[in-house]
């Protein structure tokens, strides 16, 4: 199921406060510290390729994938641009054949955690594993759950403008205990700046908040062993304040 649908127009515009280029440094910085000559990498959820765009200046060779057909053709616009060449396939990682081995696989901006399911993470884990050779490396970001539940999801409304639009975004949390879930309830409300015109998108995004010990078990199952947790923020060790986390996977 394609979760964004006609959210993903309007992806970009919430997100332009989103530091790409301050990530994409990240993402560098941890492959030079627990990978070894990494420079072909594939992103699992690419969206609309902005991170992708930035490692390629950092001189690595990109492709990435995502579920969402409009979340791919914005990356492929974003992408001719900038003049570069990225390639962006259609597929869903739990699923997804690949084609080429890589050094190291990439998921940013919570991707596993929209993996709810115990079947679904598990199989995102094993193409993540076919993907690689061993000693390849698996890096990506989770809903962290000890800060999740020492901070718990709020109610969170959200403005901004584009060229053509006035947007707002209300973002309404529910929370399953038994299922280590939370479905965020979207209501974005599009108000055109040329006339009188108002769209109304309602969407439901399930997201699944991790504990270390389970993500070690499943990571393990699909032929990884762990490697690293660290704060998204800090990149120092997790904690009860950290409500993102970096996990780094080694392919067994």
């Amino acid at each position: 199921m394609d979760v964004f649908k006609d959210y993903a127009y309007y992806y970009n515009a919430f997100y332009a406060d989103k530091d790409y280029r301050y990530e994409a440094g990240q993402i560098d910085y941890l492959f030079k510290k627990y990978g070894e000559n990494i420079r072909k990498i594939i992103n699992f959820g690419c969206g609309t390729g902005r991170h992708d765009i930035i490692l390629s200046d950092l001189g690595y060779l990109c492709t990435g994938i995502d579920m969402s057909e409009l979340m791919v053709k914005l990356a492929r616009e974003n992408t001719e641009k900038e003049q570069k060449d990225i390639l962006f396939t259609v597929a869903d990682i739990r699923n997804y054949e690949p084609e080429e081995k890589y050094d190291a696989v990439i998921s940013l901006f919570h991707v596993m955690s929209y993996q709810v399911g115990n079947h679904d993470i598990l199989n995102a884990f094993k193409t993540a594993r076919k993907a690689l050779e061993k000693g390849g490396l698996f890096l990506f970001d989770i809903w962290y759950g000890p800060g999740v539940l020492s901070d718990k999801p709020v109610l969170r409304v959200k403005e901004v403008e584009d060229d053509k639009n006035r947007i707002i975004r209300i973002a309404r949390p529910i929370m399953y205990d038994k299922e280590n879930k939370v479905d965020v309830c979207y209501e974005v409300m599009v108000m055109n700046k040329d006339g009188n015109n108002v769209k109304l998108i309602n969407e439901m995004h399930s997201m699944r908040y991790f504990f270390i010990p389970e993500l070690e078990m499943l990571l393990s199952q699909a032929g990884f062993c762990l490697a690293e947790c660290l704060d998204c923020n800090s990149l120092e060790e997790t904690s009860y304040e950290s409500w993102t986390c970096f996990i780094i996977a080694k392919a067994m």
